[in-house]
């Protein structure tokens, strides 16, 4: 019986044309990251569970992966069944996110690193999803993150890089709508929910693109019956101005669309954005989102979310979170980031691998004559010493295939080597494609 070959669900394995192209944006994502002043850093792919696992992560602590504790035993096993506590037996986990491993090495090495310092990570991360499209338990995440600077200078810059990446993709219609977690709490508390019924409100607010206002009103009602229809009032006044990609950024627009008397230095931080962003790519606008909520429970301020209409979820998101670093260090370090979601990006995108001009094959028949194995590898090292990248190619009958291939791999030119072939000067070098 055949043997299943497939990587486990959720993950995937990519052919050489898939994985360059991948590259070639991760390339892109990193050059701009770093002209926009950005410096990259790697952290581990495992944290300690109980860093992990401390309230930061939100809802995706919950789909960590854990690593099981060394010398465990079938007893210790069987035991932690026995009584439903299977934490005790992990003390490592994959990192669900790039945000959590940052503020660990932001305390760390705090004492090497400038007082305002703008990371760049750029790595994968693991999830226990319910794969799905789009969702996968390995994913490329592409962060940017500004640790030191508590004014809204921060949050210009990280999206200002973030707007400029996607542009250099040649990904354009992308929405970057933003809001405030101020705003939200100050909304809800307008409709009179409880502080402690808040969270519960936000995720079903946050579903409202998928089930509509009724559909939140009905999840609402048994948490205040009277809350939820003043929301609901809310709700059906802004719906217009979502269907039509978001609020304008001005003061009068945003307030058109709140109640009274909600947060004015959060209002007056939209207005502050709105101005600062003027500059932004043509194939990039922001739009005021009132209902945005981002799911991850450490934002206590901006946030802001990239909407794109080729995919059904969002493509990158982020915002402030001044509380999660003091977890760690013992005090309140101000600290926002930006995400781009680079499996969903990627797909949307049109990267074309280019063919190498200094990428060659050489076609070689070792039963011709003379030629030598010692000959034939002579002349490789000769030319990947002179900064060639080299392929060697048995002949065949029908060479178009292999030639095909190579092209599709980013190869421009191939030459045959024969016995007559003696240095690198003897070799004619034909055009690929």
């Amino acid at each position: 019986m055949a043997r299943d070959v497939n990587p486990p669900r959720g993950m995937r394995d990519f052919l050489p044309a898939d994985k360059q192209r991948r590259e070639r944006a991760l390339a892109i994502i990193r050059e701009v990251f770093r002209a926009h002043g950005f410096d990259e850093i790697e952290t581990p792919v495992v944290e300690d569970f109980d860093r992990l696992h401390s309230g930061l992560g939100g809802d995706n602590e919950k789909l960590g992966f854990s690593v099981l504790k060394r010398g465990l035993t079938h007893e210790d096993l069987s035991a932690a069944a026995a009584h439903g506590d299977v934490h005790g037996l992990a003390d490592l986990g994959l990192r669900f996110d790039l945000t959590v491993p940052l503020a660990r090495f932001y305390a760390t090495h705090r004492a090497e690193l400038p007082a305002t310092f703008r990371a760049i990570q750029i790595a994968p991360v693991w999830r226990a999803e319910r794969p799905q499209k789009g969702r996968y338990r390995q994913f490329v995440q592409c962060d940017i993150d500004i640790i030191g600077d508590d004014t809204q200078r921060a949050e210009v810059e990280l999206i200002t890089a973030t707007a400029s990446a996607l542009d250099a993709l040649g990904l354009t219609e992308c929405t970057i709508r933003v809001n405030d977690r101020r705003l939200l709490h100050g909304l809800l508390h307008y409709c009179g929910f409880s502080h402690d019924r808040m969270p519960q409100v936000l995720i079903s607010i946050d579903k409202l693109d998928k089930i509509g206002v009724d559909g939140v009103i009905a999840e609402l009602s048994e948490e205040g019956p009277d809350a939820a229809a003043v929301l609901g009032g809310l709700l059906e006044r802004i719906a217009p101005h979502l269907e039509r990609g978001g609020v304008p950024m001005t003061t009068t627009d945003i307030l058109s669309v709140l109640p009274e008397g909600v947060d004015p230095d959060a209002v007056a931080a939209m207005e502050t954005l709105a101005q600062a962003l003027t500059d932004l790519p043509d194939g990039v606008s922001v739009a005021f989102d009132p209902t945005l909520v981002r799911g991850m429970g450490y934002y206590t301020g901006t946030i802001y979310e990239i909407s794109h209409p080729g995919s059904g979820s969002s493509v990158g998101g982020g915002g402030r979170y001044d509380g999660m670093i003091g977890r760690f260090l013992g005090q309140d370090v101000p600290a926002a980031g930006f995400s781009i979601g680079f499996e969903r990006v990627v797909d949307l995108i049109s990267v074309a691998n280019e063919a190498d001009p200094d990428a060659v094959i050489l076609v070689h028949d070792m039963l011709a004559g003379e030629l030598t194995l010692e000959r034939l590898m002579s002349l490789k090292n000769e030319l990947v010493a002179s900064g060639k990248r080299v392929r060697l190619e048995r002949r065949t009958k029908n060479l178009n295939p292999v030639l095909e291939r190579a092209a599709e791999a980013g190869y421009s030119q191939f030459a045959f080597v024969t016995a007559e072939t003696h240095n690198v000067g003897d070799l004619s070098f034909k055009q690929l494609g």
